[in-house]
């Protein structure tokens, strides 16, 4: 926990759940909760994943911990979900919390992770059971035992498979999350020392339109930021994009217009616009002409 907040992420999550040995589970709350309140956090999302609902400890890490952890916790990660039920649950559970500790109601978000074949089945009503919830995340090792898949590594490449084994499953969470206006991550890559391994495989989701992907290490991170954050070519091209259509739009008057070789319109400004978005939150600047 000591060397998360240097870093060089988005979001970081101090984990309760599968991190944590059964033995260590309750005593490991205040030591987050702490960690919380103490380390020099930049502003970065912060969350916590607690336990999943089919646990004993759910109930406990969101009391203790959003409780007593102060208002710099910005989200709380629900593992496992089965079932909107489940996610209206703990946004119920935060709604008491919150206000027992003095903190704004609804000041703390939702990230829920599908990891078994009931919650992938679940995903649409899941992803729209709560304001609460801004992200929805793939967890590929628990979801590859929840379906029996033969594999003792999650979230690597299967060579023997002609094609990519989880496309359906990123495809499915993708659409389920969009439509309701949620950031959509992928899970982790396990084999953290393979880092060309992991670059290739992190295009699958990234090409899908996925907003990023767990890291493990500090190496990940790093190479995820590459993966996930536009080139500076695509980041002028947007932006070039974007001003051929607005000339086209406000001075001729017209909504389509030829940008090189190809038509552009309404659509080509949407997608522009994304990428000016995702460049300049990885500190792209538009280069000079």
């Amino acid at each position: 926990m000591a060397k998360a907040p240097s870093v060089r992420a988005d979001m970081t999550f101090l984990d309760l759940e599968d991190s944590v040995a059964p033995a260590e589970k309750v005593a490991a709350r205040a030591r987050v909760a702490e960690a919380v309140r103490s380390l020099a956090w930049d502003d970065r999302v912060l969350c916590v994943r607690v336990n999943a609902w089919d646990t004993p400890w759910t109930y406990g890490d969101v009391i203790e911990v959003v409780g007593s952890a102060g208002p710099r916790l910005d989200e709380v990660m629900l593992p496992k979900v089965q079932s909107a039920a489940e996610v209206v649950a703990l946004d119920l559970l935060l709604t008491q919390v919150e206000k027992n500790a003095g903190l704004e109601p609804g000041q703390i978000g939702i990230e829920a992770q599908i990891e078994t074949a009931r919650g992938l089945i679940n995903v649409d009503e899941i992803c729209a059971a709560s304001p609460r919830l801004e992200t929805i995340i793939f967890g590929p090792a628990d979801f590859a035992a929840s379906i029996e898949m033969p594999v003792l590594t999650g979230g690597v490449a299967i060579d023997e498979y002609p094609g990519d084994h989880f496309h359906y499953v990123f495809s499915r969470i993708l659409m389920a999350g969009r439509a309701n206006g949620l950031q959509v991550i992928d899970g982790p890559f396990l084999k953290v020392r393979e880092l060309d391994a992991l670059r290739t495989f992190a295009q699958r989701t990234r090409v899908l339109g996925y907003d990023g992907k767990w890291a493990l290490t500090p190496d990940q991170a790093e190479v995820l930021n590459d993966v996930y954050s536009p080139t500076q070519e695509q980041f002028d091209r947007a932006w070039d994009i974007l001003e051929a259509y607005r000339v086209a739009t406000e001075e001729h008057r017209t909504g389509a217009v030829m940008f090189g070789d190809e038509m552009i319109d309404e659509a080509s400004r949407k997608m522009a616009l994304k990428f000016v978005a995702r460049g300049e939150r990885a500190g792209r600047q538009r280069s000079a002409t």
